[in-house]
């Protein structure tokens, strides 16, 4: 019996967000008390651009690449709408870094600051603002 559309075009929607869900169920098991949470937001405004598709697919993996094992978790976040209807989205994206200790991102930064800025103009034009926090719980 062969599927209506409707009905394969929701089956593979469910897929995707399950597939999504395990892959940040992942990095939340990996996360614990203490450790310390890089959080890069881009904000939005007039003539700012954001390439979702290089940041996860080229920027992301580079920064796992140099922190190496350091760095113990990532996830991407992409801004869809406002808390309000209609209102804009605040951040066209959001990344974040999870790291066993603050030392362990300082001292990856202190190695790879340069090729880590120097990657930023291939994807945005927006000066990221950078949040360091500790996660509570």
């Amino acid at each position: 019996m062969m599927m209506k559309k409707p009905t394969a075009l929701l089956i593979l929607a469910l897929a995707l967000v399950f597939s999504f869900l395990s892959v940040k169920q992942s990095v939340a098991q990996s996360v614990k008390k203490g450790m310390i949470k890089v959080t890069i937001l881009y904000p939005n405004g007039e003539g700012k651009t954001f390439d979702m598709d290089y940041y996860a697919t080229k920027h992301i993996p580079m920064v796992k690449r140099l922190f190496g094992d350091d760095m113990k978790g990532a996830t991407i976040d992409k801004g869809v709408a406002g808390g309000a209807p209609g209102a804009p989205v605040p951040y066209l994206a959001i990344g974040t870094l999870y790291f066993e200790n603050i030392a362990a991102f300082q001292n990856g930064m202190k190695t790879y600051a340069q090729e880590i800025r120097a990657d930023i103009p291939k994807f945005t034009n927006i000066t990221p603002v950078v949040q360091i926090s500790e996660v509570v719980e």
